[in-house]
């Protein structure tokens, strides 16, 4: 159901003795590609064709619980996410690499270049505000980003949301990518690639997981010492995507997460684009990435 045809290949890697699901295109300096929610690595299907083309080796996973990679009952927390990447890279023969995620591997890109900066040769967040930014929104701005996100109140709860996520053929998560991207996406066939990756057994518990430990954790220990983690400067070049009409993650939300990033920091505002610019906008999207990572010495 995931394994999707197209000019790639699939092959699984190890890393941390959990088994991942990867797609390759390409030979060149590695990029390695982070998927968010409610998806897999075919977000990446346009990235896989435009990368190598640039003389890239694009690699796209399926995150920790994801379509055809391994579905734990743990591990769902961004140090172990984190890690999980860092891993990837060196399982994939290589001792760092150009780090691009979307949404929830986003966040675990942000983590990744504190934890293991060592693995991370340049960092691309695309609708993911660095942890802390978006713990201080969610925390000081009720009418804003908390209402934004306040669907995934309801994720904490046992069972139900799992059972939401895959009623009627998946019908939700159609909802969901049609209410956080700007109008006109997705289109049918592409939203139900999408509803029927999330039937797969045991993919709404895991992706659910990841929602549950962020919400629970900003009230425990485990939280506290993540935010603190996460004050650490970030020492590669970033380049930070944003849609303007992202819904789901405001644009104010993922400003001023350049105040962690000590190195070369460069946003870009994509218009016309909702949470899923690189899906939404791809011409506009590749462009822009291509563009910085060609350049030797990239600025704001």
């Amino acid at each position: 159901m995931v394994r999707l045809e197209g000019p790639w290949t699939h092959h699984s890697v190890h890393a941390g003795g959990t088994r991942f699901h990867v797609v390759e295109a390409g030979t060149g300096p590695l990029v390695l590609l982070l998927h968010g929610f409610p998806q897999f690595w075919w977000s990446w299907r346009n990235q896989l064709v435009s990368l190598p083309a640039a003389g890239y080796r694009a690699v796209a996973v399926d995150l920790r619980g994801y379509g055809a990679s391994d579905k734990p009952p743990r591990g769902y927390d961004l140090y172990t996410l984190a890690a999980d990447a860092a891993g990837l890279v060196r399982a994939l023969g290589e001792s760092s690499a150009i780090v691009v995620g979307h949404d929830w591997g986003g966040l675990l890109a942000w983590t990744m270049a504190v934890k293991d900066p060592k693995a991370v040769l340049r960092l691309v967040t695309v609708s993911a505000p660095h942890p802390r930014r978006l713990r201080t929104a969610l925390f000081t701005e009720p009418f804003g980003q908390f209402r934004a996100a306040r669907y995934a109140l309801g994720f904490q709860l046992p069972l139900l949301p799992e059972r939401r996520l895959t009623a009627d053929s998946g019908a939700m998560v159609g909802r969901l990518l049609e209410k956080w991207s700007a109008p006109g996406w997705p289109q049918e066939e592409v939203a139900k690639t999408y509803r029927d990756a999330f039937r797969i057994p045991n993919v709404s518990h895991c992706a659910l997981e990841y929602h549950r430990w962020f919400g629970r954790s900003q009230l425990r220990p485990d939280g506290w010492r993540y935010a603190k983690t996460m004050r650490a400067q970030i020492n590669v070049p970033t380049l930070q995507v944003h849609g303007a009409f992202d819904r789901h993650v405001l644009p104010r939300t993922a400003q001023g997460s350049g105040r962690y990033v000590a190195a070369p920091y460069r946003w870009r505002l994509i218009e016309g684009a909702g949470h899923f610019p690189h899906e939404e906008c791809p011409e506009e999207f590749d462009a822009e990435l291509v563009t910085w990572l060609s350049d030797p010495e990239p600025d704001g």
